[in-house]
């Protein structure tokens, strides 16, 4: 493991780290790298589970942001509409065949009118317009690959945990020490976050969208690790923090 002097390396950006006090003066670099903590919290777990989706593509994200709080938000409303109405009821206002009675069911008849047909057809033309853009276009990543079911199903993977880079291999391990020790002064809980975030936006980006979930996320992390290790070791700062200040 890397093991940097206690004035660490060539600062660039003074002023904003400058800002970062403790008792009187800047925090200096640990000389250093802290052992991680032990077992992740779930919390932790879903929230880099949550953060992974951006490296879905188009509708398959889409119901993830949007389709399953929207279900269950009308799950809801169909629970509480049937405990005023019928099922039946209900049923007839959202399909437009009966008017509401019920101010429940208003709501139902609403999503029935406009929520729904809104939802299929944008559904439908992203699709038939996504087929139609690829129908000449082929990445050179794709090229000449036979992609079977099971890997079209298979679900994306997660953005890496740190605290497995601490005993990886020697890049993983000059990584680390430069993004915790030096860019985030030993602090692990938030080099992991801001690990996080920055892979997730990064995923969001134009340049990454013609990839597949798998090669997406792979070389995100890949390109991260250059760029955040060379601001680390070069300014001694997080790119995350700078944007946050």
């Amino acid at each position: 493991m890397r093991r940097g002097g206690a004035g660490g390396p060539a600062r660039c950006g003074d002023d904003s780290l400058g800002e970062q006090l403790l008792h009187g003066g800047p925090i200096p670099i640990p000389g250093h790298l802290k052992l991680p903590s032990g077992r992740q919290r779930i919390l932790k777990r879903l929230r880099r589970t949550w953060r992974s989706r951006k490296a879905l593509k188009g509708v398959t994200q889409w119901i993830l942001d949007w389709g399953l709080p929207m279900a269950v938000c009308l799950g809801a409303l169909y629970v509480f509409a049937v405990r005023a109405e019928s099922p039946s009821a209900v049923y007839r206002a959202f399909t437009l065949i009966d008017a509401p009675r019920h101010v429940l069911l208003w709501p139902a008849s609403l999503v029935g009118w406009l929520l729904v047909p809104a939802i299929i057809g944008g559904f439908a033309g992203h699709v038939i317009a996504e087929r139609i853009s690829r129908a000449k276009s082929i990445s050179t990543h794709t090229l000449f690959r036979q992609r079977k079911l099971r890997q079209r199903l298979r679900p994306p993977g997660l953005i890496d945990d740190l605290s497995g880079y601490f005993h990886g291999t020697v890049a993983q391990q000059d990584f680390v020490d430069a993004w915790v020790r030096v860019a985030h002064r030993n602090d692990w809980v938030r080099a992991q976050d801001h690990w996080e975030v920055f892979v997730r936006d990064a995923m969001s980006t134009r340049q990454y969208a013609h990839l597949d979930r798998h090669e997406c996320l792979r070389q995100v992390q890949s390109a991260a690790r250059m760029v955040l290790r060379v601001t680390a070791r070069s300014c001694g700062l997080c790119l995350v923090c700078e944007r946050r200040r």
